[in-house]
C-alpha cells in the first residue's frame, strides 16, 4: 500500500466544537455520538487514529477553521466570532489543541513546523508500513489556516507563522480579502497586502474556496508556493452552482506554477445534484479517479494531483462514495488507479510524493 498524505482535515474544529477524540477510532466516535445532534450536523465520523494507521497516513494538513457568528449555530461552544479579537482566541484554541494532542501523545501525533520534523515522520513510515495494532507510527500534522477573515490585519500573519501555521487559504465564505466560490470577485487592497506578507514569510497559498477571478489573480501575482488543498475540476461536475471548484484555466495555471491540487472524495463535490439521503451507489469512487485522471491528462504527468479528503468537514458518512466507510478505505483509490494503468511510482506521487515536494518547498529548514 502506498503511503498517504491527506491535505485537508478539520480536526481541531471537531475537537473544539464536537469534542471528538481522534485518538479513538471513527467507529468508536460514531458510537459515542449516537442519540446526539452531531451526526445530523456534521455527519458520522470518518476519521480516527486506528483508521489513519490502516490508511498509511503519514501527514495530515490540519486546519484552523472557525465560523463567523452569522454562519455558526447558537449551541456551538465557543460560539461563532463577531470580532477579530474573538477570532484570535478561537484560532489560538485550535493551535493549542493540535500541540496538546501531539505533546500528550507523541507516539500518535507530531506537529510539523519544518523540514527536519517532516523527515523524521517520513523516515518512520518509509522504514516499515503500519500494521495496526501491532506496528504503528506517528501521524504528522501541518497547520493550515482555512479562511483568514478572522485576522485583525495582514501583518498578524507573522504571529500565526510563529505559531506554526504554514499554509493559508485567504477565504472560506467571506470576501474581506478576495472573492469566494459563492461570492465571486477579485482581491481587495487588503487581500493584496495579505499576499505580500505571506510571500515574505514563505507561506503556501491555498486557492481552495476562491472564486475564479481571485484564483487567476493569485496565480499571476503570488510569489510563493501555490496549492489547492481540496478542490475538484468543475468540468466533471456539470451543473455545479458556484465557483467553488476549478475551471480548466485555473487548473492549467496551477500546473504552470508547479502546484498540487488535492481532489475531494465527497459526493456533493463529485455529483452536482447530490443531497444527503440519496442513493450512495450513484456516486462510486470511480468518480474521484476520473477527477485525478482529468488533471493528469491535462498536465501530461502525475506531478500536480493528490487527495484532500475534507473528511469530517461539515459532512461525513454516508455522504461519501459508497465504497468508503472510513478514511482507511482511501487505499481503494490505489487499486482503482492501478486498474486504469497507473504505475506504482505514479500512484506514490498522487498519494504522497507530490505533497512531500510541496512541503519541502514551504517548510523552513529548521523545526
Amino acid at each position: 500500500m502506498p503511503l498517504f498524505i491527506d491535505s485537508h482535515q478539520d480536526l481541531a474544529f471537531n475537537m473544539m466544537i464536537f469534542k471528538r477524540d481522534y485518538r479513538n477510532s471513527a467507529l468508536e466516535i460514531r458510537k459515542s455520538e449516537m442519540n446526539t445532534t452531531i451526526p445530523a450536523e456534521n455527519g458520522q465520523a470518518l476519521l480516527g487514529w486506528p483508521e489513519f494507521q490502516q490508511a498509511q497516513t503519514v501527514v495530515i494538513f490540519g486546519t484552523l477553521f472557525i465560523l463567523p457568528a452569522a454562519q455558526s449555530k447558537p449551541h456551538y461552544v465557543p460560539a461563532g466570532y463577531k470580532t477579530s479579537a474573538q477570532a484570535k482566541i478561537q484560532y489560538q484554541t485550535e493551535v493549542d489543541l493540535y500541540h496538546q494532542l501531539a505533546d500528550q501523545n507523541p507516539e500518535m501525533f507530531r506537529v510539523i513546523h519544518g523540514r527536519e520534523a517532516l523527515k523524521e515522520v517520513l523516515n518512520a513510515w518509509q522504514g516499515s508500513a503500519a500494521e495496526y495494532p501491532v506496528k504503528t507510527h506517528p501521524v504528522g500534522l501541518v497547520l493550515l489556516m482555512e479562511g483568514a477573515e478572522g485576522i485583525a490585519e495582514p501583518k498578524e500573519m507573522v504571529y500565526w507563522w510563529e505559531q506554526g501555521v504554514r499554509l493559508v487559504g485567504p477565504v472560506w465564505n467571506g470576501g474581506r480579502f478576495c472573492g469566494s466560490g459563492s461570492q465571486p470577485g477579485g482581491f481587495t487592497s487588503e487581500g493584496k497586502e495579505l499576499l505580500e506578507v505571506m510571500a515574505e514569510l514563505g507561506m503556501g497559498l491555498d486557492l481552495s474556496h476562491m472564486g475564479t477571478e481571485a484564483t487567476l489573480y493569485a496565480l499571476d501575482h503570488y510569489e510563493g508556493p501555490i496549492v489547492a488543498t481540496h478542490a475538484n475540476a468543475i468540468k466533471l461536475i456539470p451543473g455545479f452552482p458556484t465557483e467553488r471548484h476549478f475551471t480548466d484555466e485555473t487548473i492549467q495555471g496551477l500546473i504552470q506554477r508547479d502546484g498540487v491540487m488535492g481532489t475531494m472524495p465527497v459526493n456533493m463535490f463529485l455529483k452536482a445534484d447530490w443531497k444527503s439521503g440519496d442513493d450512495r451507489t450513484t456516486v462510486p469512487l470511480e468518480k474521484l479517479i476520473c477527477q485525478i485522471d482529468y488533471i493528469c491528462q491535462m498536465a501530461g504527468n502525475t506531478r500536480h494531483v493528490a487527495i484532500g479528503t475534507d473528511f469530517d468537514g461539515g459532512f461525513g458518512f454516508p455522504d461519501v462514495p459508497y465504497e468508503i466507510n472510513t478514511i482507511s478505505d482511501i487505499q481503494l483509490v490505489s487499486t482503482l488507479l492501478e486498474r486504469r494503468g497507473y504505475q506504482q511510482a505514479d500512484i506514490d506521487a498522487i498519494f504522497y510524493g507530490n505533497w512531500v515536494r510541496m512541503l519541502e518547498r514551504i517548510l523552513p529548514s529548521h523545526g
